[in-house]
């Protein structure tokens, strides 16, 4: 009973994932760069969460993490990556493709946690901050042209809830003993999300 109160949140919220994937306009702010503390903070609150590819990468790293029994360093280095995603795009530093690449992160993460064989820690991090810097470069889009101080807490906000997000399901799913099938089935739930993500960037909807 124990394991599928684990697995029950993410597979339910996978259905309302994959119908958001296409549509998600990934931005909080109406599309406009947020103007002060409190609209960058809120706006790095609510983007991973409206973006259905990134919402299911996070759900992604913290039942791996916790299943796995990984150390809880990962989602951390995640984070980091992340954030310097966000510095390179705000920089102007080019990463061609970088929507596509997040995506195909996604399915790849599904398509590994699918399979269900054992996976090194060191792969899984390398994984984790491929996906995270691309993941963060799109994140810095909505930001472009933004004041110092709602940048910051833009980053702020999204260091905070992909943390919670990510070190919470790890630390919940490393509680219980989880059968064979539960990360399977997430795996696969999170895989085709990632997929209707990229062929929404392959093939936008005019």
């Amino acid at each position: 009973m124990g394991s599928w109160s684990l697995g029950r949140p993410v597979l339910l919220a996978a259905p309302c994932l994959l119908a958001a994937a296409p549509a998600s306009a990934h931005h909080v702010m109406s599309g406009t760069a947020p103007s002060t503390v409190i609209e960058g903070f809120l706006s790095g609150l609510g983007h991973p969460v409206i973006g259905a590819d990134h919402l299911a990468l996070l759900l992604a790293v913290g039942v791996i993490v916790g299943v796995a029994r990984l150390r809880i360093v990962l989602p951390a280095l995640f984070v980091i990556a992340m954030t310097g995603g966000v510095a390179m795009h705000v920089r102007g530093i080019d990463l061609p493709v970088s929507e596509v690449i997040a995506a195909t992160s996604v399915v790849l993460i599904g398509a590994l946690m699918v399979r269900g064989r054992v996976v090194s820690g060191y792969a899984w991090a390398t994984l984790f901050t491929v996906a995270g810097v691309f993941h963060g470069y799109a994140f810095g889009e909505s930001i472009l042209g933004a004041e110092p101080s709602p940048l910051g807490a833009y980053v702020a906000g999204l260091i905070v809830v992909q943390s919670m997000l990510t070190v919470g399901i790890a630390l919940t799913a490393c509680q219980f003993s989880v059968p064979e099938l539960l990360p399977r089935l997430a795996g696969a739930a999170i895989g085709a999300v990632g997929f209707a993500a990229l062929i929404g960037q392959l093939l936008p909807i005019q």
